[in-house]
């Protein structure tokens, strides 16, 4: 009996030592280094946008027109391309999705022609459960804002983007822009 509970003793101590040597074991981090893939290539792309965000209006305005989308270094990143015509005028903009391997986690970044420069600070986020989630702080009309954008409904020939803005620190959201992508 002495030996049996030295030997486990012997044991406990054993796997302390290594314990403390190595660290705490961790879950392997998941490689989001391709969750944009299925977005490369050529879209026909239908923009439905939420006209005056942010003051109980309902009133949507649509544009169809094509977005790109190409990979740069081997799929790490990528360069996203929308152009759209409606009723309410042209878009032109460009989207640059870098991928943080340390984080493993995705920035995605936006201009729009009609202004030259990045819209304010990137969206960070990443793929669960087959759909992208991205937040970040921004400004609206000079109101401080939290905007959440997603990536759904991801199929090899379709998927769906959703922007949504929240005045309350994320506890309600409004989406206004909606966009579906079909090959």
């Amino acid at each position: 009996m002495i030996k049996r509970e030295r030997t486990w003793a012997l044991s406990v101590l054993s796997a302390a030592i290594l314990f403390a040597a190595v660290g705490p074991i961790k879950a392997a981090e998941r490689d989001g280094q391709h969750d944009f893939d299925f977005n490369f290539g050529t879209w026909k792309t239908h923009v439905s946008r939420l006209v005056n965000p942010l003051t109980g209006s309902t009133t949507w305005t649509e544009y169809d027109g094509m977005s790109a989308v190409r990979k740069v270094w081997n799929g790490r990143a990528s360069l996203f391309e929308l152009e759209v015509e409606g009723p309410a005028g042209h878009i032109e903009g460009a989207g640059l999705r870098l991928y943080n391997p340390q984080a493993h986690q995705w920035n995605l970044n936006w201009a729009n022609s009609s202004v030259g420069m990045l819209d304010g600070a990137p969206m960070i986020g990443e793929f669960k459960d087959g759909r992208g989630e991205f937040y970040g702080p921004d400004t609206f009309k000079g109101r401080r804002i939290m905007v959440r954008n997603g990536f759904s409904d991801i199929k090899p020939n379709s998927s769906r983007f959703e922007q949504a803005f929240s005045v309350d620190g994320g506890k309600t959201w409004e989406t206004n822009w909606i966009m579906t992508f079909t090959r």
